[in-house]
């Protein structure tokens, strides 16, 4: 990639970054300043973090253009060539371990969950994500239906949650959706679609996406299992401590602290998928010279905005999350949740990093008949409903199940009735669109508001991201059906298989 190459693809990432996270920005600075007003400090603290985070997601998407995808691809077509299911059963297993282990944003949600030490809930995650990766991935080596293996394991799903503690319901669902995070999703993509380019078929496609829909239930029946047989202890949930910054230094010296705090945690994430890009060009020799020099600038990339986004979302974010669910439950006995949860989570979607890449691998995979502008709208709409439906479940007191099973009901009934590529992508966003924002801002958001109205963080706060996990589920499916009315109108009695895409 050349110079001037390169400079103008961080102005295009840097302007889509702008366009992203702007307007998620522009609604909390105008709730702070004119509905629940906060110290002025903390908005101070939140433009900085505003501004590492277009930084950050700049950098960022770069690097995942030019390392995660095409070594995730190239990984997924070398290992589909070596025709030995073992051994592809065991690199996908290792590399869903690994990968998940080292998520940032499984990190984050394993800070926020008492009782449970990190180690425990972090592996028993990682394994869950490991064992459905294997699959995910013989699932496209064998034709077998994604529709098919949905309805079983969500039917298992939801048998279990009658045998699961109350306390580990909620969080069970929030891992499935925190799982699949900035570093989970373009190399999980990016390899599934590896191994659909050496297959030969009709079913390509859609085959190339239902990879993150599957990686998303297995972490979910890991911490139900995790919840039957593992005695949580420490009750009361415990707020994180949110240290006054009186002055601009202790503001820098907050955001550096992230900052060294992130470069290793990062740095955790990165390197195990350099050392396996090193292994893997040293057996393989797939990557010439240019290519090994490109993809290392990549990984770069990628882990310097990485640092630069999550130390914005942290220290930028989180606090003014907390801040805001507990002001906004005090005041019209909490009501005004509802609407401005909608708003935000119609915006603060377009910011995730995982939403581009997913977008874009659509666009690309789909010749352009299911476009970003077209996804991003269909997420928007499903996270806004999402954010609507945690806050009006912390008012209330309603089950999670009284939601969620009657969703993921229909999602499940949908699947007969849409293109399969549709089914695929829908899955997929579920996973996709509960990433670091929700992380860092929606949780918090609905564990400060679940605090300040008395109502329970365990059952009633977590549970958030399950909503914002299954929203889309419900969306794109929804977008898929008219697609396929408007294509059949207009194209006549044309049967829409797994790869009859029709661009208009």
């Amino acid at each position: 990639m050349t110079k001037s190459l390169m400079l103008n693809s961080f102005k295009e990432k840097f302007f889509e970054s702008f366009k992203s996270i702007i307007p998620i920005a522009i609604i909390i600075l105008i709730v702070c300043g004119f509905i629940v007003p906060v110290d002025t400090n903390l908005l101070v603290i939140f433009f900085i973090g505003v501004i590492l985070l277009m930084i950050g997601m700049t950098f960022f998407t770069n690097g995942v253009d030019i390392s995660m995808i095409s070594f995730g691809s190239k990984l997924g077509t070398k290992m589909v060539q070596t025709r030995k299911i073992w051994i592809i059963s065991l690199i996908s297993l290792i590399i869903g371990i690994v990968i998940t282990l080292t998520e940032p944003d499984l990190q984050i949600l394993a800070s926020q969950v008492n009782g449970v030490p990190n180690i425990v809930l972090m592996v028993a995650v990682a394994v869950g994500v490991g064992v459905f990766l294997v699959i995910a991935m013989l699932r496209i080596l064998f034709d077998v239906s994604l529709r098919l293996l949905l309805l079983i394991f969500y039917s298992i799903l939801f048998i279990m949650c009658f045998f699961v503690p109350q306390e580990f319901l909620a969080m069970s669902f929030d891992s499935g959706g925190v799982t699949t995070g900035p570093m989970t999703v373009p190399f999980l993509i990016s390899l599934g679609i590896g191994v659909t380019a050496v297959k030969q078929g009709k079913n390509n496609t859609s085959d190339s996406f239902g990879t993150i829909a599957l990686c998303s239930v297995g972490p979910i029946i890991a911490v139900m299992v995790l919840g039957i047989f593992y005695q949580a202890s420490g009750g009361e949930y415990q707020m994180p401590e949110i240290k006054p910054l009186p002055d601009s230094m202790s503001v820098f010296e907050a955001f550096w602290e992230s900052i060294i705090e992130h470069i290793e945690t990062v740095g955790i994430s990165v390197l195990p998928i350099v050392i396996f890009f090193v292994l893997f060009e040293l057996i393989t020799k797939s990557f010439d010279k240019v290519q090994i020099i490109r993809v290392m600038i990549g990984f770069v990339f990628t882990f310097a905005g990485l640092v630069i986004f999550l130390s914005g979302a942290s220290v930028g974010f989180m606090p003014i999350g907390y801040q805001l669910g507990g002001l906004l439950s005090l005041k019209g006995s909490g009501f005004l949740l509802i609407p401005v949860g909608m708003i935000i989570g119609y915006f603060i979607v377009l910011a995730e990093p995982s939403v581009y890449v997913l977008t874009k691998q659509v666009e690309k995979a789909s010749l352009g008949a299911v476009s970003a502008k077209t996804m991003n709208l269909g997420l928007s709409i499903g996270v806004s409903l999402a954010i609507g439906l945690s806050m009006m479940r912390i008012l209330t007191g309603i089950h999670i199940l009284w939601i969620l099973i009657p969703g993921y009901c229909v999602s499940l009934v949908l699947t007969f009735f849409v293109p399969k590529l549709f089914t695929g992508i829908a899955f997929d966003s579920g996973g996709v669109a509960s990433g670091a924002m929700a992380s860092t801002f929606v949780l918090p958001f609905a564990i400060g508001a679940a605090i300040s109205s008395g109502a329970n963080v365990f059952t009633q706060a977590f549970g958030c991201i399950a909503f914002i996990a299954l929203a889309p589920l419900i969306t794109v499916q929804l977008s898929g059906l008219v697609y396929a009315k408007k294509s059949k109108k207009l194209f006549g009695n044309i049967l829409l298989e797994e790869d009859t895409i029709i661009e208009y």
